[in-house]
């Protein structure tokens, strides 16, 4: 993930801005504590507790090492593109033959969310509609083959 840019919204931005505070200064301090405790209990070789702290050190400072990265290569996504599907993009379509309409925003891979039906411009279906304009066909591959989708409207 070095050095490769990271799409992201300023809202994201921030959100990782402050989880970043929050490990480097509380949690570094709980897992310090937890090390010293864990070493006052005598033999390092077969003491359990200090691995465990020794684990949750190492999982903190990758965590903090992914962030930081993050940031370091963030571009922020520009929203406001209504003419064409592009990163920041909500999206309305349908499968042709189908009723049902889905609403989709296009987002960086670091904050893709299905659940929040936010989607990867990376993903098979972000990549296919990036670019397309409103009223146009889209299709991409699944696993039970291909679908064909309509952009309905982009916001």
């Amino acid at each position: 993930m070095a050095d490769e840019k990271q799409y992201i919204t300023k809202e994201k931005l921030n959100e990782l801005t402050e989880e970043l505070k929050e490990l480097k200064t509380t949690k570094r301090a709980q897992v310090a504590e937890q090390l010293e405790y864990a070493r006052s209990l005598g033999d390092l070789k077969e003491n359990a507790e200090y691995k465990e702290a020794r684990d949750m050190q190492a999982t903190l400072e990758a965590r903090i090492a992914t962030i930081e990265d993050i940031i370091a290569n963030a571009e922020i996504i520009k929203e406001g593109n209504t003419n064409e599907v592009t990163l920041g993009s909500s999206v309305t379509i349908t499968k042709v033959g189908d009723k049902i309409e889905f609403v989709y925003k296009i987002v960086g891979s670091t904050e893709a969310d299905i659940k929040e039906r936010k989607i990867s411009h990376l993903s098979p279906l972000g990549s296919a509609m990036m670019g397309k304009k409103k009223g146009q066909f889209f299709e991409f591959e699944t696993p039970n083959g291909t679908v064909k989708y309509k952009i309905i409207e982009i916001n």
